[in-house]
This record gives structure tokens, C-alpha cells and sequence, in this order.
């Protein structure tokens, strides 16, 4: 299979500062940039955007970690200020910011379809949250000797699957709070979960190099991916549960790719994303509606978030996002918006345009 990275040289472009912005105000800023991209089949693109993004009340008034969509207007995010707030990104406010984890937030999953999702943090609990309940958390789950680094819910929503870099996975019955299943493995620091849709089976990335599918019925490895040279940090599955995409560590464009594999045939290897030049925090398979064909988002401590031809491996667009430090999470807002979190920044949201391709765009930040 041929692989094609993608490079971007940035031209010269204006300063602009960040205005702060009132509760219900929004401010903008006018950003010109020049991009070219020279691939090494040969083909160089220069693409001109200037753009006013508005800028949205923050969200959180520190490092965002992790986002993650629980409906089409709404998201919930977490960070270094140890608070999860649920947020209308269409409107530009927040409608629940959420007290009660003692240190910084590390991972967000929803239940699609309702108000509920939950939060893991440093301080090493899982809580379970209701937005039209009260402020206090429905559920805690507590059972991690370390910080918590995995969360994922069953497709039925009866059962949550948390990682922990204490190398142990907990499989816990959500109706009563309790544990059923407990899996250790030596040096399995946990990065990431996510469970494949409609199957009992969830996908786990580790510090370990490590990819493992684990089936929910006795918590027992079902396959082990072949070993990677980098720390893995995050992986997704495709809405039909044949795809995954794993994300790897990495420096000066050492590592820093995203992997695609066939979940049908494990051992497998379809693709590989080389572009970034830092490690890469987080992916996303996008709709397929957005382009002829199928594609997927990464984001990397690079600053930068790239499209991709998810069967090809070519580098389709890059958007890079100034100012905003290492980016650390990735999802789907709705067909046509991707948010993303930053450390420096905030949340940003992006808008996948397909008039000439597929384009990302800055919309606003919060």
C-alpha cells in the first residue's frame, strides 16, 4: 500500500490577541494565513483563509482535557480545574458546571440519547452525572488505586468499563455502583478505552505499546494487537465496529502517527497517518455524508488537527490552530463539527467544509 504524509510550511502571518468575552458576548479576531502543503507524490496546494472566530465565555478557566458530545447542541468537557462543565456550542454557553472531583478531570463519556455521562479523574474516581438532576453525582465508583485514564460505556448502557495506570481494567454493573469484573496485567498503564458498538468487546490502548481487545464477558483478553514502537494514546472504533484507529506518542516526527486496523481480522494492519510531528492525542472517524470518500480527524500536542483519506493515508487538510498549546482531545459535535480541546486555548470549534475538498475551519472558541 502506498502512503503519502503530508508537510506544512506556514507563511508569515499577523499577530492578532485574544479578547476576553462577556457571559452571553462574543468577541472575534481576524486571522490570515497562507498554507502550503507539498506532498511527495508531487502535488503542492497553497490555501489562503481569513477568517473572524468568534470567541464564546470559556468553558473551563484552566487546561481543558477531554471533551465529548452527549447530543447535538450540548458537550461536556473536563480539565486541570478539577470541574466538568455541560456546554451549548451553538449558543456559546454553559449549562451545568458540575463540582465534585478533587483533582483534575481525565476522561468524559456519555450515554447518547440521555442526560447522563460520567467523569474520571486523578482522584482516582469514576462519578456519574444526570443533567436533570441535581448538581451532586448520581453514582461514584470507586475502586482504582491510581489515577483513572479509561471510561467507556456498554452499548446497552448497563455496564461502564474503567482503566487505571494501577495496570487494572474494572468492569462495573451501573445500576448498583459495584464491580463485577476485575483484569490486571503487568505494566498495562491504560491510556484510552472505547467499547465497539453493538459487541461486548472494548478496545484498549496502553504505555505498554500495547493494543488489547478485551471481551466484557469475564474481562479477558480476546486479542493482542501486534506491538507498536511508541506508547499508544488513544483509540477509536468506526460506527459499524469493523475499523479502529490507534494514536501514538512521538517526537519530531518520530512515532507520532495514527493506525488503522481491521477489527475483523485482528491482526490486521490497513494504514498508517504519518504527518505530525508530535505525539498524537486523539482521532475521530468522520461522517461519511462530509466527503466522496471515507475519512478520519487526528489531533496532536503539535498544535495542529489533519484530515485524512482513510484509505489511502494522504494528508487531505491541515488546520493549525495558534496559540492553543498541546491539543488533547477530539469528537464529533455534530455532521459537519469536530471540537477539539486545548491547554492553552480552551475548546475549540471547527467546521468540516467540503466545497473544495475537505477543509477545516475555526469557527469559535470557548
Amino acid at each position: 500500500m502506498l502512503l503519502f504524509g503530508c508537510h506544512l510550511q506556514r507563511a508569515p502571518s499577523c499577530n492578532s490577541c485574544r479578547f476576553c468575552a462577556g457571559m452571553g458576548k462574543l468577541q472575534s479576531k481576524l486571522k490570515h494565513s497562507t498554507y502550503k502543503y507539498s506532498r511527495p507524490d508531487g502535488i503542492t496546494e497553497e490555501r489562503i483563509q481569513t477568517k473572524a472566530c468568534p470567541e464564546y465565555s470559556p468553558a473551563h478557566v484552566d487546561s481543558v482535557s477531554v471533551v465529548a458530545a452527549l447530543n447535538s447542541d450540548l458537550c461536556v468537557s473536563g480539565g486541570k480545574d478539577k470541574t466538568v462543565v455541560a456546554y451549548n456550542w451553538k449558543t456559546g454557553s454553559a449549562v451545568r458546571r458540575l463540582k465534585g472531583h478533587e483533582r483534575e478531570i481525565t476522561k468524559i463519556a456519555c450515554i447518547h440519547g440521555s442526560s447522563r455521562f460520567f467523569s474520571a479523574s486523578r482522584d482516582r474516581t469514576v462519578m456519574m452525572w444526570d443533567l436533570r438532576g441535581p448538581s451532586q453525582p448520581r453514582q461514584q465508583f470507586s475502586g482504582h488505586a491510581m489515577v483513572v485514564t479509561g471510561l467507556a460505556v456498554s452499548p446497552d448502557s448497563s455496564q461502564l468499563c474503567t482503566g487505571s495506570r494501577d495496570n487494572t481494567l474494572l468492569l462495573w454493573d451501573i445500576g448498583t455502583g459495584q464491580y463485577m469484573e476485575r483484569a490486571s496485567i503487568s505494566r498495562n498503564l491504560v491510556t484510552h478505552l472505547c467499547w465497539v458498538p453493538q459487541e461486548p468487546y472494548v478496545l484498549q490502548t496502553s504505555e505498554d505499546k500495547t493494543i488489547r481487545l478485551w471481551d466484557s464477558r469475564g474481562l479477558q483478553v480476546a486479542h493482542i494487537f501486534p506491538a507498536r514502537q511508541h506508547i499508544q494514546t488513544y483509540c477509536a472504533v468506526s460506527e459499524d465496529g469493523r475499523k479502529c484507529i490507534s494514536c501514538s506518542s512521538g517526537f519530531g516526527g518520530e512515532g507520532c502517527e495514527a493506525t488503522l486496523w481491521d477489527l475483523r481480522q485482528t491482526q490486521n494492519r490497513i494504514c498508517e497517518y504519518k504527518g505530525h510531528f508530535q505525539t498524537v492525542a486523539s482521532c475521530v472517524f468522520l461522517p461519511r455524508a462530509l466527503a466522496s470518500m471515507p475519512i478520519i480527524a487526528t489531533s496532536s500536542h503539535d498544535c495542529k488537527v489533519k484530515i485524512w483519506n482513510q484509505d489511502t493515508g494522504a494528508c487531505l487538510f491541515t488546520l493549525s490552530l495558534d496559540g492553543s498549546g498541546p491539543l488533547t482531545s477530539l469528537a464529533v459535535g455534530d455532521p459537519v463539527s469536530l471540537l477539539c480541546t486545548s491547554f492553552s486555548r480552551g475548546i475549540h470549534l471547527l467546521r468540516v467544509e467540503h466545497s473544495r475538498g475537505p477543509e477545516l475551519r475555526e469557527v469559535a472558541a470557548f
